[in-house]
């Protein structure tokens, strides 16, 4: 286990105690949040090295293949999902006619595949080998390695996007500059994340599941991530709710707190926090729109 010793944000060398969270998707290990006093980053601290967080991807959830059985559940969510891409797409290409697109954390290669039919010229990044061998079949196209992401020339696409991704990244701040490094200038950077102060996070508080403990290695808040883009060249455009999600999210949370299912509750859950985030805008995730200076 390796510990911060430093907050990646603003630097602070002090955190507090936050949260203390089970990761109950996989290892059913306890693990510590903890929270810069500063800046207000909440970490997963201390956190799997990376020999060891490999252990705690090793469910086919992580990347599960399109041809496996149907059932009810996964029928809704894959249509849902269709919906969602879509949504997405929209966002991250609006004002655009058309361009070059980068997808770091591809997956299965449907948001690529969208681009791909809509015109744009894509490239994405999947380190899951199964689902990077699987997304270059599907699309056709360019799909890299973590590892050659660094060898892309500068400034070589206009969108880059992070659907739920960059708070599984050890190194914010290297991976920060690779970003600015590759957007052209004035070119937009999408990055979509849970809300730590959504109303399903503030209610299922350490069952929460976008909590998803140790993958993800940072819990962001829409100031946290201003912030650590600001100090990278990113200006602030606008965000964007993810609404479905709430719904997904109170579904495995309230699974975390009960240790069954109850749908209504968790229905019931998702729609106070949509109806919440009217007002406040904190919802359950949001899509947080950059471009770069």
């Amino acid at each position: 286990m390796k510990s911060h010793k430093n907050c990646p944000v603003c630097n602070k060398n002090e955190f507090l105690p936050f949260l203390n969270v089970k990761d109950h998707f996989l290892s059913k290990e306890d693990f510590i949040l903890q929270v810069c006093p500063d800046c207000k980053l909440v970490l997963t601290n201390p956190y799997p090295d990376k020999v060891e967080i490999g252990k705690y991807y090793e469910s086919e959830k992580y990347f599960s293949h399109p041809d496996k059985v149907k059932t009810f559940f996964s029928e809704t969510y894959e249509l849902v999902k269709k919906i969602n891409i879509k949504y997405k797409f929209k966002v991250a290409t609006s004002g655009f006619v058309k361009g070059s697109l980068l997808d770091i954390g591809c997956g299965s290669g449907d948001f690529l595949s969208l681009a791909k039919m809509q015109g744009w010229d894509i490239c994405g990044v999947e380190p899951n080998e199964n689902a990077r061998s699987y997304s270059k079949e599907k699309t056709l196209s360019n799909i890299l390695s973590p590892e050659e992401l660094v060898l892309q020339a500068d400034h070589s696409f206009d969108v880059i996007t992070m659907w739920h991704v960059l708070e599984h990244v050890e190194d914010l701040n290297w991976q920060c500059m690779q970003l600015h490094r590759l957007l052209k200038p004035g070119g937009r950077l999408i990055i979509a994340l849970p809300n730590i102060n959504s109303y399903d996070a503030l209610y299922y508080k350490e069952y929460w599941a976008a909590y998803d403990v140790p993958r993800h290695l940072y819990h962001f808040s829409f100031s946290t991530i201003r912030q650590l883009l600001s100090k990278h060249g990113f200006n602030f455009l606008k965000r964007e709710p993810l609404k479905w999600d709430a719904y997904y999210i109170a579904l495995l949370s309230e699974k975390h707190r009960a240790g069954s299912s109850n749908y209504p509750l968790a229905l019931l859950n998702a729609w106070k926090s949509n109806f919440n985030a009217i007002k406040t805008r904190e919802y359950s995730s949001n899509i947080y729109i950059f471009y770069a200076s």
